[in-house]
C-alpha cells in the first residue's frame, strides 16, 4: 500500500497579475494535506473519495488507456491526473497495474465547505506522488509540477497553477507562470510526447523556495464564505478590455511590488514585507473598483481593518470574493483583540502553519530575464 500527500496553500501577494507569464507571485504551503493511498488490484480499480460521498467507483482501461464512466465521476482532476501519469509511464515503457485509490481531504470543514486551500491543486500533486511511487519511479518537485501542469491544461484550467508550485515545492514559494501558448501548442502536435515535455526548459517559469524572517508571523482568517476562482478570474479577464489601460498598469505595478517582496524575504526585513502587503492590497482594491469584480468583501474588509488595529499587513488571499484572507505580523505584536474582533464578524482563526519538508530542498527554476 502507498500515501502520498500534498498540502493545501494560499496565496500571500501576486494575484491576477500571476495569471500573466513573468508576473510574480509569493505563495505558501500549509500543514493542512490532501492524502491519496494506492493499493494494487486485479482486474480493475476504484477511486473512493469524499467528493463521491465514500461511494467507490470502479474504473478499468480500454486500448490500453484508463477509463472510468463519466456519468459517475465526480472528481475530474484525480482522474486526469491517472490518464496523464499513465501515458508518461507508457512512453517510459512500464506495464500498467490496476490499484484501488482513496482520497482523504483535510482542506474543507467539518461541514465539507472549502476553505479556499487549494484542494484541486493538493489533490492533483497527491495523486501524481502517489501514482509514481507506486511504479517505484522517483521523482522531483520540478516534475510533479510539470506533470500536474499539463493535468490542469488538459482541463481547461484558467488558473497560474501557483497551487501546484506550492503544492510540490512547499514553504514559501515565489512563482511566475509559464508562456501557456507556448505550452498548449506543444501539447497539439500529433507526436506529443509527456516524457519530452517534461524535460524541455518552460518558456518564463519561476519557481523559487523562500526562507521567512524567523519573527514573522503568518495568521489566517476565514469568512466562511467560499468563492469560485474559476468565475472570479472569468469576470476580470472579461473585463480587461474594457480598462482603458488600467490593466496594463496594473500588471507593471504589481510586477514591481511583488520583486520587492521577494526581495524583502531574502533581506530578512519584515517592516518592508508588511509595506508591499499593504501596497499590493491596494492594487486589487483599485482592480477591482476599475472592474467591477467584488474581489474584497466586507468580510475580508473587516478582516483587515482589524489586522490593521493590531499593526498587522492584511489582504485577500487569491482571488478574493470570499474565503480566506491573510495577516503578516512581526512575532512581537500583541494578536489577541485582533482575534476577538474576527469572532465577532463571524471570521475565523484557522490554526494553520507553514509547511515544508525539511529534509528536501528543490532545485529552483529561474526565468532567464530573472536570473
Amino acid at each position: 500500500m502507498i500515501q502520498a500527500s500534498a498540502p493545501g496553500k494560499l496565496y500571500i501577494a501576486g494575484e491576477y497579475a500571476v495569471l500573466e507569464p513573468g508576473h510574480p507571485a509569493l505563495i505558501v504551503a500549509l500543514d493542512q494535506f490532501i492524502t491519496v493511498t494506492l493499493k494494487e488490484a486485479k482486474k480493475q480499480g476504484s477511486i473512493c473519495s469524499s467528493y463521491s460521498n465514500g461511494i467507490s467507483i470502479p474504473w478499468t482501461r480500454k486500448n490500453g488507456k484508463f477509463c472510468i464512466d463519466e456519468r459517475e465521476n465526480p472528481f475530474s482532476y484525480i482522474t486526469k491526473s491517472v490518464s496523464i501519469v499513465e501515458q508518461y509511464l507508457q512512453e517510459l515503457n512500464y506495464d500498467l497495474k490496476y490499484f484501488d485509490l482513496t482520497v482523504e481531504s483535510e482542506l474543507d470543514n467539518k461541514d465539507g465547505r472549502k476553505y479556499g486551500l487549494g484542494s484541486s491543486g493538493a489533490v492533483t500533486i497527491a495523486t501524481i506522488k502517489a501514482m509514481l511511487t507506486f511504479y517505484n519511479i522517483q521523482y522531483t518537485a520540478e516534475l510533479l509540477y510539470k506533470l500536474a501542469a499539463i493535468t490542469h491544461l488538459s482541463l481547461n484550467s484558467n488558473g497560474s497553477f501557483g497551487d501546484l508550485a506550492a503544492s510540490s515545492y512547499e514553504g514559501w514559494v515565489a512563482y511566475s507562470c509559464f508562456n501557456r501558448e507556448w505550452a498548449l501548442d506543444y501539447m497539439t502536435h500529433n507526436n506529443f510526447s509527456i516524457s519530452q515535455m517534461v524535460t524541455e526548459k518552460w518558456p518564463q517559469l519561476m519557481i523559487q523556495q523562500l526562507s521567512a524572517p524567523k519573527d514573522l508571523r503568518l495568521l489566517i482568517g476565514w469568512t466562511g464564505s467560499p468563492a469560485s476562482t474559476t468565475f472570479l478570474v472569468d469576470q476580470i479577464n472579461d473585463e480587461q478590455n474594457d480598462m482603458n489601460g488600467f490593466y496594463k498598469q496594473f500588471l507593471i505595478d504589481s510586477r514591481a511590488c511583488v520583486n520587492q517582496l521577494i526581495q524583502a524575504f531574502k533581506d530578512d526585513n519584515i517592516p518592508m514585507i508588511q509595506e508591499c502587503i499593504r501596497s499590493n492590497r491596494e492594487l486589487l482594491q483599485s482592480l477591482a473598483k476599475i472592474s467591477g469584480v467584488d474581489i474584497e468583501t466586507q468580510a475580508l474588509t473587516d478582516l483587515c481593518t482589524s489586522a490593521e488595529k493590531a499593526n498587522g499587513a492584511a489582504k485577500s488571499s487569491g482571488a478574493g470574493g470570499g474565503d480566506c484572507g491573510i495577516v503578516l505580523f512581526n512575532q512581537q505584536d500583541e494578536i489577541l483583540p485582533m482575534i476577538n474582533e474576527w469572532r465577532q464578524h463571524d471570521i475565523v482563526n484557522l490554526p494553520l502553519q507553514v509547511y515544508r519538508n525539511k529534509n528536501t530542498n528543490h532545485q529552483p527554476i529561474i526565468w532567464e530575464e530573472e536570473a
